[in-house]
Formats: C-alpha cells, structure tokens, sequence
C-alpha cells in the first residue's frame, strides 16, 4: 500500500498566528486567568494544549458569545480566529477586561471589504455557514448583510432594484461557492461578485481535485471545522471511492485498508501537524 500526504495540508498562517498569540499571552501573564471565548481555532487538541496552560475555552453550543462573556468578571479574554463582533469587544471593555484579538487576517479583509461595500449603499449577499463563528461576527455588522447557505434561501431573498455584492466565509468550498453565484446572477445580473475563500482554504481543495487513482483519503481534523469538512465533500465530488473524516491514527479502521493500494493523507488548517504525521506513520507501518 502506498501512503502519500496531500500537499499542502494541515495549520494555515491564521490557525498559526492565532496559537502563538495565545501561548505568548499565558508568557506576558503568567499568573492571569486567561479565557477563549470559544475554540480558538476548530480542532480539540488545540484546545486541549491551551488548557494544559492554564488557558480556559469558553464554548457552549447553546450560548452565545455575549452569554459566555457574562461567566467572565476578571482576567484576559482572547477572541478566537474567526472574528467577533464590534458589540462583544464593546462589552469586555465596559467590564473592565483585558482582550487579545487572534481573527485571522483574511477574516478581517473580508470583513473591511463588507463595511466599504455597505458604506457604498449595497446590500450584502454572504455565503456561508448558519452559527459559524466567522458568519455570526459578519452578519452583526448590519442588518443589510443577509446570509445565504444553500440554493433555497438565495430563492427566498427579496432584493430586487437594490446595489447588490455578494461574498463568502472564507473556509467555504470553491464548487458549492461557483454553484451559488450561477444562482445569484442569474436572478441578479448585476451582482458584484468577490470571492473571499482564503488562499489556504482553495489551495488545500485544489490539491484534492488533483488527485488520480486515489482509493482512499483520510481527512484528518475535527469535526467542528467547516474547512475540514469541505476537504471532505471535495474528495466525495471528485469521486474519490472512500473519503473518511478522522480526528487521529487513533480512529483508522484496519478494515477500511482492504483492497486499497493508494492511500492519501490530506488535514484541515487547524489541524497540528503531529497529528498528520501520526497518521502517515501508522498507515506506513500497516503497508
């Protein structure tokens, strides 16, 4: 069997940046509380690292960011690599709170490209995911701003004689992104369209798409992570006959090896780098 890793794959700069800020704050204060205001980056082992810090992870699928924030009366909160909201970093400064603010740089650019569109008279059509972090801080920037996430609700838009611009999550996948736009322009002609999928989201796609004679993929990454899922109905569109979400070497089912003979590695942005080599190096030892 022949095991190859998917290049590239695994952290991105933002996945990167957002780390390093985090560990460098636990450094410059050592003996501060220190809280995530939910996963610094989609991937629990991340998570788990911060922890053995001292570093909490605020995340509670059935609160909000505001209601997380309300657990929290001293100490430093770091906002997580997705972007928050203006309302959120108004309500830690109102509380006397120290805050460190990780959103990845191409986050942000999407974002200041929104506010000068908006600021231009536009209405906003935003592909992405509902109860994304990075959407949810997106969408709280204007009621103009109106989400989309599937053919259906472009359907249900009303937006006729408006100045429309239409852009994206950056972690979503390129194919469902080129579906969507067909869509809007074609009830919307004049759309201005600017695709925001980050360049470490469409590189690992793309290298995906690429590949030939491919019997198996594992996609190593957590489940919580929009772009390891979409490395994973990537690899289902391009007809790849088995494609298997998995957090670790810990999750490989020998049985799933049989008959293959080309077996390929490929990791969502947040996921570390120790992880995919624990994988190659259990699937290596199996061939």
């Amino acid at each position: 069997m022949e095991v190859k890793r998917v290049v590239p794959s695994g952290y991105c700069k933002g996945v990167v940046n957002a780390i390093k800020l985090a560990k460098e704050t636990r450094k410059q204060y050592p003996d501060e509380k220190i809280y995530i205001l939910g996963m610094l980056v989609h991937n629990s082992f991340v998570s788990d690292e911060l922890a053995s810090l001292g570093i909490v992870t605020l995340d509670d699928s059935f609160k909000s960011k505001e209601e997380l924030l309300d657990e929290v009366n001293d100490g430093i909160i770091i906002f997580t690599a997705h972007g928050i909201s203006q309302a959120i970093k108004d309500k830690a400064k109102a509380k006397g709170l120290r805050y460190v603010d990780a959103t990845c740089v191409d986050v942000l650019k999407t974002q200041n490209i929104i506010k000068e569109r908006l600021a231009e008279g536009y209405e906003i059509i935003y592909f992405g995911k509902r109860k994304h972090p990075e959407a949810e801080a997106v969408l709280s920037i204007s009621d103009r701003i109106h989400l989309v996430s599937n053919r259906d609700d472009i359907e249900d838009l009303d937006l006729k004689d408006r100045k429309l611009f239409l852009t994206n999550q950056t972690t979503m996948s390129y194919l469902e992104l080129k579906d969507l736009i067909d869509k809007v322009l074609e009830l919307y002609p004049d759309t201005i369209v600017q695709k925001e999928i980050c360049n470490a989201t469409s590189s690992r796609q793309e290298a995906i798409s690429k590949l030939v004679d491919c019997d198996l993929l594992y996609v190593v990454g957590d489940s919580k992570s929009n772009n390891t899922n979409k490395l994973v109905d990537i690899g289902k569109k391009q007809g790849i006959r088995k494609v298997l979400l998995i957090h670790s070497y810990k999750d490989i089912d020998k049985n799933d090896l049989r008959d293959v003979e080309k077996v390929y590695v490929t990791a969502g942005a947040s996921t570390p780098p120790l992880l995919i080599d624990e994988v190659i190096t259990y699937l290596k030892n199996c061939s």
